[in-house]
């Protein structure tokens, strides 16, 4: 490791006095002019990192679903995994040394990691359509050839897309192949074949409108759809010729402000789905024969899911289980659902993907999404086995179900939380269940809810327990939340801290919205006065 080249080179890249930043589970994130020295020294840090796991790392620059202005960074471990929460600690470390430590920062991570330094190193390298990041990307390369590794630029990516072909390059092929081309024939190859067990209707095409949040989604749906010329019609809107990267429109303003995107012109029961900026969250909606707007979240989406696959299972007679794995953003008529209904087991964890990705893990099939639609659901390798046999040896009906369970296998992205992967799941089950967008949403009802955010001088002043259902500090807090909830029916709140701000979420469910709203309201009332509120107290009306 030549450290004398790496403090040249590092002055060219100097991190703004005072900047601190954190990597979590979005990575690095915030307004573009500041991440130059960020991108080239996470350049150094994949190297370090495929030296020691001896295989290919990822770093894709995107800021997701945050405004356009802003810019990000993550790194992709082997298998299409987040990053190993100890070389997130490395990378919070390298991030925010100054220029005079940088040597030595470098040093300790390759010693506390042991990092053999003669090993070879290879990195993918993936962006979004921001207009920093280009720029920002060839900081990354710059960091990547100053320790000697080897990369590969494949430009303008999903995130998801990334994640795939780390995946794919660490499996020797086995996954899939490690290009665009690649994925393109995986997921629509699969689609295809799944959709053959469709009851014909009419026109034998779908269609479906997708908002595009103006980002990469946009352009890589145009590519994919030449790959599709069987069964599904695209239409697509806020494609990036003129409104701003996920202003006003894409899944997250669709899911948090409940209503649909501008630049989507939409009928009454047409289906309609947005993505988010870099491609992997995904929500449904539509607007029914009164004009009511209807959301269908990613709660909706795992419940649809999970039914299919339940059916499935069965259908093959073996003895694979599934659960869903839920956090406590998830409404509560879905656990319901799912528990009591479907008789599938429902888990909680903390908020945040790389939880959900862990614990569903531990199933035959886990299925997990988060209300914002980001999730997916993996299969073990067991699984994938057992299926892949009786899709070539069962009779009749068992063979029929394998081979229509070998397909979705292959239709999900195993390695991340990808909107056009699990468009393509939907849209397949709508069509092989004959479901309409109203008969999908019927499944259940959800109890109306309401989020806060109540801003708080030190967010560090609550911590939770219960995959953050119950506040554990300060002294009082959960008492008076329980307090407040007994007041409604069929009701539930619980307040986390924000992993980016000094901000405390408040989440709170009843039987009306009224009730929730109000609910929502005095918690946050509580939290201002017992966990140091700052500004404004919290006002009634939304």
């Amino acid at each position: 490791m030549d450290l004398e080249a790496i403090t040249k080179h590092s002055a060219c890249h100097a991190k703004p006095n005072g900047l601190i930043l954190h990597y979590g589970t979005a990575g690095f994130r915030t307004k573009a002019e500041h991440l130059d020295h960020v991108m080239f020294r996470m350049g150094l840090l994949a190297v370090l990192r495929s030296k020691q796991t001896q295989s290919t790392i990822g770093v894709m620059v995107t800021a997701s679903h945050n405004p356009e202005e802003d810019n990000g960074v993550k790194l992709v471990d082997p298998l299409g995994e987040m990053l190993a929460p100890s070389w997130e600690e490395h990378a919070t470390c390298l991030a925010n040394a100054e220029e005079q430590d940088m040597q030595s920062v470098l040093v300790d991570i390759s010693k506390k990691a042991a990092v053999d330094l003669q090993q070879d190193a290879f990195v993918v390298i993936g962006r979004d359509t921001r207009s920093s990041s280009e720029k920002l990307a060839h900081s990354v390369i710059e960091g990547i050839t100053l320790l000697g590794g080897q990369f590969h630029d494949y430009g303008l990516l999903t995130t998801p897309q990334l994640h795939y072909m780390v995946y794919c390059r660490n499996t020797g092929g086995r996954y899939g192949k490690a290009t665009e081309d690649g994925y393109y024939q995986k997921l629509s190859m699969a689609f295809v074949e799944l959709t053959k067990q469709a009851p014909c209707s009419g026109d034998g095409f779908r269609s479906l409108k997708v908002d595009c949040a103006n980002g990469i989604g946009a352009l890589k749906l145009g590519e994919m759809e030449r790959y599709l010329s069987q069964g599904l019609l695209l239409q697509l809107f806020n494609v990036g010729t003129e409104g701003r990267l996920n202003h006003l429109c894409g899944a997250d303003f669709v899911k948090s402000h409940q209503k649909p995107p501008q630049g989507m012109e939409m009928k009454s029961n047409e289906r309609c789905c947005s993505f988010d900026g870099d491609a992997d969250r995904i929500v449904y909606y539509y607007y029914d024969a009164d004009g009511h707007f209807h959301l269908i979240d990613g709660d909706k989406i795992a419940a649809l899911i999970s039914s299919f696959l339940k059916e499935l299972l069965l259908e093959v007679g073996e003895n694979l289980n599934i659960g869903v794995v839920q956090t406590a953003y998830a409404n509560g008529s879905s656990t319901r659902f799912l528990e009591e209904v479907m008789k599938v087991p429902v888990y909680c964890t903390k908020t945040g993907v790389k939880h959900l990705h862990h614990k569903a893990q531990e199933f035959d099939v886990g299925v997990y999404f988060e209300a914002n639609g980001h999730g997916t659901v993996l299969f073990s390798k067991a699984a994938e086995t057992k299926i892949k046999q009786l899709a070539k040896e069962s009779e009749d009906e068992k063979r029929k179900a394998a081979k229509m369970l070998e397909n979705i296998i292959d239709l999900f992205n195993q390695a991340a939380g990808d909107a056009i992967s699990d468009m393509l799941v939907i849209e397949a089950i709508l069509a092989v269940k004959g479901l309409t967008v109203q008969q999908w949403d019927a499944l259940y009802t959800d109890l109306p809810n309401r989020q806060l955010k109540v801003k708080v001088a030190d967010r560090q002043v609550i911590s939770t327990t219960d995959a953050e259902r119950q506040a554990v500090r300060p002294p009082g807090l959960q008492e008076a939340v329980n307090n407040l909830v007994k007041k409604y029916k069929l009701s539930r709140a619980f307040v986390r801290p924000s992993g980016t701000e000094d901000v405390v979420r408040v989440y709170a469910e009843a039987d009306s919205q009224e009730s929730a709203d109000s609910l929502a309201h005095e918690v946050s009332l509580a939290v201002f006065q017992l966990a140091g509120g700052v500004g404004e107290r919290p006002q009634p009306g939304f």
